[in-house]
């Protein structure tokens, strides 16, 4: 309270002491070499205890940085990524209540913190990297755990747990095989009742997250918000603070080299959400924005279909059940009730209405296309009817050019972190300096090649694609009718297809297998793998994903046609 300097790096007035009594600022976490006297009046009167004095020397002097373990880092990743979700939009509460507690919860149950640590943990650590023991040398450092913590108005996550103190007997050797102190253990862990924790889990805690709090946005979104950059993950660690040294197996924990994929964050939140015993969810209802109503009326407009075929996926959402509380909301202690993939079951339902319109076999949609391009050029006075075969080729066209331009960018995507790692202040200057010839050496050639700078970083948007109906190309489709593929029977409007054909007749029930159908484009129309192929560039997931989920609500739609006993040889076709 009697230090009110600014910080040089944030010219904030917000300072807090480590456990060391070093001054750092709760703003941007920089430490100061400034101190605090601390008086101790318990054992002696009028004596000044000067603390950390002598661990503080002998880190300066080998400045080998502070002992961390993994969990902290880890903490440090999760409080980036919330941090850039409430920068899109998601209320605070994601980060300082409900992923903050997610997080407390999991280090209890993988006894990392609020626990009562295993005498041995930190033998084993010390006996993963072969390095022996110093127990008089107590090097302090700040607890990162505190420093890093979601709010500043936390406390220390070690109070409760036996371990903070053994940081002090824990050799300044444990660095030479990783910068943290547990990077070996961490790596060597194998315990089924323990979740062992990774970079595509922290997406895991986020989603996990945004589903409880019923953000308006799905894991696809999540998803390729990390790829866009708009979220931290790749490369994240070199934000980490510079005493944070991170070198050896830390990079096999925290250095990604690859894309988050769709299945494997989506099943580390099931196993995540089981492992922390966590209740059922709040209720999915019809005004939440990932019922799949909301989210139908999304991926219509994103796909340039007709708004009319609104009315027709919420009829088969209300048919089969699939838009009620209870087949929505997730329940990670309900091991019976089917886990639901919100966007996947969104874009199903949409392919499911497509095949009862057009039927998508590769000739009943063109032959109403004809008729709807015939009568177009008739009567322009009323609205256009919706033609199938333009709708594929001006999807097709934008389709290949954005599929093009991601795989560039892809491509193009350099790896390797753009902050050099290095390990001691001897040689930072020595790696500054031939990181820095390097990235002169890249723009000389770069201009002498004519190469086009990087573009800037896109803004963050809910839609890939975006149609207007103030083209007049008539390249929107949304005004457009669908009377010319429909009929009125019984005062209801029905389609002039009567036929539907299954994708499967019946769904796979190998447990080994986990998929309900399987998906070769070969096998089936090419329309129907076009529609497909639409869908899965817009989640960025593979077409099998949203071929099963097809292939479930198909069999929820005709559950009593395909069940009953039928009379003649059953056939694929309905």
């Amino acid at each position: 309270e009697d230090y009110h300097e600014r910080c040089v790096q944030c010219s904030e007035v917000n300072w807090g002491l480590t456990d060391g009594g070093r001054f750092y600022c709760r703003t941007c976490h920089n430490v100061i070499e400034r101190t605090r006297e601390v008086v101790n009046t318990d054992v002696i009167s009028n004596t000044r205890v000067q603390t950390i004095s002598k661990g503080l020397r002998k880190q300066e002097k080998t400045d080998e940085g502070w002992e961390w373990y993994v969990c902290e880092g880890f903490q440090f990743v999760l409080k980036k990524q919330a941090e850039a979700l409430e920068a899109l939009g998601i209320c605070p509460q994601m980060k300082d209540e409900i992923l903050c507690n997610f997080w407390r919860r999991y280090l209890q149950k993988s006894q990392q913190a609020y626990c009562n640590r295993p005498a041995g943990e930190a033998i084993k650590v010390l006996s993963g990297c072969d390095s022996s023991t110093d127990v008089d040398s107590e090097p302090e450092r700040p607890s990162l755990l505190h420093l890093l913590s979601f709010s500043e108005s936390d406390g220390d996550l070690l109070t409760d747990c036996s371990f903070g103190s053994s940081i002090g007997k824990v050799s300044e050797s444990t660095s030479v095989c990783s910068g943290s102190v547990d990077g070996s253990l961490h790596l060597m862990k194998n315990q089924k009742d323990k979740l062992r924790m990774s970079m595509p889990m922290t997406l895991s805690f986020c989603y996990m997250a945004l589903l409880w709090l019923r953000e308006p946005m799905t894991l696809s979104d999540l998803l390729r918000f990390v790829v866009e950059g708009h979220i931290p993950y790749l490369n994240v660690f070199q934000c980490f603070p510079e005493k944070m040294k991170l070198y050896g197996l830390d990079l096999k924990i925290f250095c990604v080299e690859s894309w988050p994929v769709y299945e494997e964050v989506y099943d580390k939140m099931l196993q995540l959400a089981a492992f922390l015993e966590l209740p059922r969810f709040p209720d999915i209802t019809d005004s939440c924005f990932l019922h799949p109503d909301m989210l139908c009326m999304k991926y219509l407009m994103e796909a340039n279909l007709p708004d009319e075929l609104h009315n027709w996926t919420c009829r088969v959402v209300k048919k089969i059940h699939i838009g009620e509380a209870d087949f929505l909301t997730f329940a990670p202690g309900n091991k019976s009730t089917r886990k639901v993939k919100y966007d996947v079951l969104a874009a199903a339902v949409i392919v499911v209405v497509l095949k009862l319109l057009f039927l998508l076999d590769d000739h009943c949609e063109w032959l109403l296309s004809d008729f709807a391009e015939e009568r177009n050029k008739n009567n322009k006075e009323d609205g256009p009817y919706f033609e199938f075969k333009k709708w594929c080729k001006i999807i097709k066209s934008s389709l290949d050019v954005e599929q093009k331009k991601l795989d560039e960018e892809r491509a193009k995507y350099l790896w390797r972190c753009e902050k050099p790692l290095f390990y001691s202040a001897k040689k930072k200057s020595k790696v500054l300096k031939r990181r820095q010839i390097v990235v002169n050496l890249q723009n000389q050639f770069g201009k002498l090649s004519g190469s086009v700078q990087p573009a800037e970083k896109p803004n963050p948007s809910s839609f890939q694609l975006n149609w207007s109906e103030e083209n007049t190309d008539g390249s929107c489709f949304h005004g457009h009718s669908l009377k010319g593929i429909l009929q009125e029977k019984c005062g209801l409007l029905t389609a002039m297809n009567p036929d539907y054909w299954l994708c499967t007749v019946k769904l796979c029930t190998e447990k080994l297998c986990g998929h309900l159908a399987h998906y070769r484009d070969l096998d089936f129309p090419q329309s129907y793998h076009f529609v497909l192929r639409l869908f899965s560039f817009l989640l960025r997931i593979q077409p099998s994903y949203i071929h099963e989920e097809v292939c479930m609500i198909e069999h929820k739609l005709f559950n009593k046609k395909l069940y009953k006993k039928p009379k003649y040889s059953p056939g694929q076709r309905k």
